[in-house]
């Protein structure tokens, strides 16, 4: 059995506004934030790595659980914006917080990487019992400002998540998880390594319109349960109409869904976890769900331990 035993997050300093960016892609404020609901977003400053940013969310998260470093068994780092082709950032942040020696692991997933830890996490506890997954991501070093795309650069900002599951009780229990891949549309969102950004929107959203609503269906029809059972549902924050539009084709209120979008921008695999971390979760049930690049999807169901 494994339990979700607290939430970290750490953002940047810099605040980059619709009003700073609308310069850049031609398009007025306005129309930024009615195209995606965000009106700012946070940027790492020059130099500022991934695993800065993960080192931060996984020491408030450490905090916040009143856990020692020397305590944990596993690290994940989710990112799809890492500086270097290898290694990965896992192994240096397991290191700084205090913990090296441990396994760590890397997960190159973008917006799904996080959900894809905390489902992989629940299933190693008996053999690793405090697993600390991170999401952590510096979108704005993929974003050529120079020539913005209006389409996609306006969307995203930098931080990084924390969440940390243990077989020791604690304040939500996992009750289960889906996860799901198709490779053959991988295409419709890539980053290739010397190039830009490649998103075909209306294709992400389609299939992000379709599948986040299924797969939270399949996690909670596998455990007797209706969408109306949840309390909360934790997206990753990818887009407020997007978010919207789940809320609607599964019968549910909006208010249901915590959102930061509006502040925090899309900060892909970082921002479930930096969602959870800033919520109040008074409910007893709360559903987890992301979609990203691969593609990737899936949902993670717990409740009031």
């Amino acid at each position: 059995m494994a339990y979700i035993q607290g939430f970290g997050a750490w953002l940047p300093e810099r605040v980059v506004t619709n009003e700073e960016l609308a310069a850049r892609i031609g398009k007025p404020a306005s129309w930024i934030a009615d195209m995606s609901g965000i009106d700012e977003r946070r940027w790492c400053a020059p130099g500022e790595t991934v695993a800065d940013l993960a080192v931060h969310a996984a020491e408030d998260c450490l905090r916040r659980a009143g856990v020692s470093p020397s305590t944990i068994s596993m690290v994940m780092v989710a990112s799809g914006t890492t500086e270097r082709r290898f290694p990965g950032p896992a192994s240096a942040v397991a290191d700084r917080i205090g913990a090296a020696g441990i396994p760590a692991i890397d997960l190159p997933l973008a917006s799904a990487g996080s959900l894809f830890g905390m489902s992989l996490a629940s299933r190693l506890t008996e053999a690793y019992p405090r697993i600390l997954v991170i999401g952590a991501e510096r979108m704005s070093a993929v974003i050529d400002l120079n020539s913005m795309d209006p389409s996609t650069g306006m969307l995203f900002g930098d931080g990084a998540g924390a969440c940390l599951i243990g077989s020791d009780p604690g304040e939500w229990r996992v009750v289960d998880s889906v996860l799901h891949s198709e490779g053959a549309g991988a295409s419709i969102l890539q980053l290739p390594w010397n190039g830009p950004l490649e998103m075909q929107g209306v294709q992400v959203i389609l299939q992000a319109a379709r599948k986040f609503p299924a797969v939270v269906q399949e996690v909670l029809a596998r455990n007797k349960m209706t969408a109306d059972h949840v309390d909360h549902y934790i997206p990753h924050q990818a887009n407020q109409n997007l978010i919207l539009r789940i809320a609607k084709s599964l019968g549910v209120a909006p208010e249901r869904f915590i959102s930061n979008i509006r502040m925090r921008g899309n900060t892909s695999s970082a921002s479930m976890l930096i969602a959870a971390a800033e919520a109040e979760l008074p409910g007893q049930t709360v559903c987890f769900a992301a979609f990203g690049a691969g593609v990737h999807w899936g949902s993670l169901l717990a409740v009031r331990a």
